[in-house]
């Protein structure tokens, strides 16, 4: 009988204390109605005596979220639990969470504790925990590194004292996936403890086995993960989320295992956590990364064309994704030409797909993926050149205004082939945004950004000299009028200038496909 794992999530406390995602009560906030509708277990909103700030957005979650048990970490002090219980008042489901070194490490070196005195600490305060909440955890930190024995007595200690979850974390990401298995099945061995009361794995990444490690506790009698989305956290993070789901929904068969989390959200809380932390996910994160359900090797897309199996374990769909993505580029073949060629209104077979073919590879070896812009230039059979952009940016201007609520201000100069110079103005709540508004006004083409890759490129001096260096950005955009995805390429010197050429790139391309569509709508008329 398949069993259920609790998912723990703490991408607003473990995942929050790493530098660089750091949120504000808002992002906190809106990242809470995310992970609820993910439909995770808990929510571990925080850390109540950590700042004002933290206990304020602890308490607005607890307030406004519902679903899952909201959680606060205390240590093991009377102060902490009871800021966490004042926090967590508003929740109609709430849990305290208490954590105590309990290494050798940790005991000598930063609490200056005797194993009596931890003992004693332990049963003293999740007793206390009790007094406040029904549902109490207590991790033991450092877990890993702390004798067998002793971590049995501690645990049996917190059980005894009212404990409903026994969390046994690798707080430094140093155990070995078979380490893990074989403590687990002896915690749940010798463990005392009474009905009902699960043991939990909080995983770290440091040796790159959070996942794997958290797996292995499941397979010990773990019925509770700790983790969070996209895998930040501490140092080099957490168990990821959408991994440890992913994995037990996928391998169900060698598992037994089930959660309670929609997949069908998943995307969607990864997408928001990169909002809120303006931080981008890798592209070839597990699951989440923009590459996970994508396909450019011409072999991989002609499997997936065929049935989507040969090449993908989980479906995209069940991710939160509309479908899986064929990338065009020089690795492709012509399967994967010909299906796309369809999707834009042209047949091609024999001859044609060949001769398309080897335009094709050529062009894919000079700017490596090709988009709807030029791929449609290409089966239009266009004459080299005759493709150049329509509009480049010639002057860009930004102006700040002194008063605190005035938005920015940008001037945008654009340069057309047959027109001329043409300049507008915009105001929007940031930089960006305003120049991106007055190109789309110049060039008569609403769209919004879904994607932006920035790099700088550092040349060597003796190599390539003060010109080699700057900014390469890609940009993704969705054109209002086609409702589909075009991209655009600039490098420069500065980064805003780099980023608006690359917007200028990306509409440019999709005036060019407008046109010869409509083209090709009059001739077959």
């Amino acid at each position: 009988m398949t069993q259920t794992v609790k998912i723990f999530d703490t991408t607003l406390r473990d995942g929050e204390q790493a530098p660089g995602f750091s949120m504000t009560e808002a992002g906190k906030l809106k990242m809470a109605h995310a992970l609820a509708a993910l439909k995770v277990d808990v929510i571990e909103a925080g850390f109540a005596a950590a700042s004002p700030g933290d206990s304020q957005a602890i308490y607005r979650i607890a307030s406004e979220v519902e679903g899952p048990t909201i959680c606060s970490l205390a240590r093991a002090a009377k102060g902490d639990i009871e800021a966490s219980a004042k926090a967590l008042k508003p929740a109609k489901n709430r849990r305290i969470h208490v954590f105590l070194g309990t290494s050798p490490l940790h005991r000598e070196h930063k609490l200056n504790m005797t194993p009596a005195e931890i003992l004693e600490r332990i049963g003293s305060m999740v007793a206390y925990a009790r007094e406040f909440a029904d549902d109490v955890e207590f991790s033991a930190e450092d877990a890993i590194r702390t004798e067998p024995g002793f971590l049995i007595e501690t645990l049996s200690t917190a059980a005894q004292a009212g404990a409903t979850t026994l969390n046994v974390p690798d707080t430094v990401g140093y155990a070995t996936p078979d380490e893990i298995y074989q403590l687990f099945r002896q915690l749940s061995q010798k463990v005392s403890r009474p009905a009902g009361v699960i043991f939990s794995a909080h995983c770290h990444d440091d040796l790159g086995m959070a996942v794997a490690n958290s797996l292995a506790a499941v397979r010990g009698g773990a019925r509770q993960i700790e983790c969070a989305v996209n895998g930040i956290g501490e140092r080099a993070g957490n168990c990821a989320l959408e991994d440890a789901v992913m994995a037990l929904r996928t391998r169900r068969d060698a598992f037994g295992m089930s959660t309670g989390i929609d997949t069908t959200k998943i995307m969607a809380a990864s997408r928001t956590l990169s909002q809120v932390t303006n931080t981008h996910t890798p592209r070839n994160k597990a699951i989440v990364g923009a590459n996970a359900f994508a396909h450019e090797s011409g072999i991989h897309q002609h499997g997936v064309l065929r049935n989507r199996e040969t090449y993908e374990i989980m479906r995209p769909e069940d991710v939160g994704l509309a479908s899986n993505q064929i990338v065009l580029g020089k690795h492709s073949g012509k399967h994967a030409l010909k299906a796309r060629a369809a999707e834009l209104g042209y047949t091609l077979d024999g001859p044609a797909l060949e001769a398309a073919f080897v335009r094709f590879k050529a062009i894919a070896d000079e700017v490596g993926l090709v988009d709807s812009a030029r791929l449609t230039a290409l089966l239009s059979e266009e004459a080299p050149g005759t493709h150049d952009p329509d509009w480049r940016l010639s002057k860009l201007e930004i102006r700040t205004p002194l008063a605190a609520n005035a938005h920015p201000v940008a001037r945008v100069e654009l340069e057309h082939v047959t027109r001329g110079r043409i300049s507008d103005l915009a105001a929007a709540p940031g930089a960006l945004d305003a120049t991106y508004q007055a190109v789309s006004q110049i060039m008569d083409a609403p769209a919004r950004v879904a994607d932006i890759d920035m790099q700088y490129i550092a040349a060597e001096a003796e190599e390539a000299g003060a010109d080699g260096q700057g900014a390469d950005v890609l940009v993704e955009l969705k054109a209002e009028a086609f409702g589909e995805i075009f991209t655009g390429r600039a490098r420069a010197r500065d980064i805003i200038p780099a980023c608006v050429s690359a917007y200028v790139d990306a509409l440019n391309n999709a005036l060019a496909v407008q046109r010869r569509r409509a083209a090709r709508a009059t001739a077959a008329a």
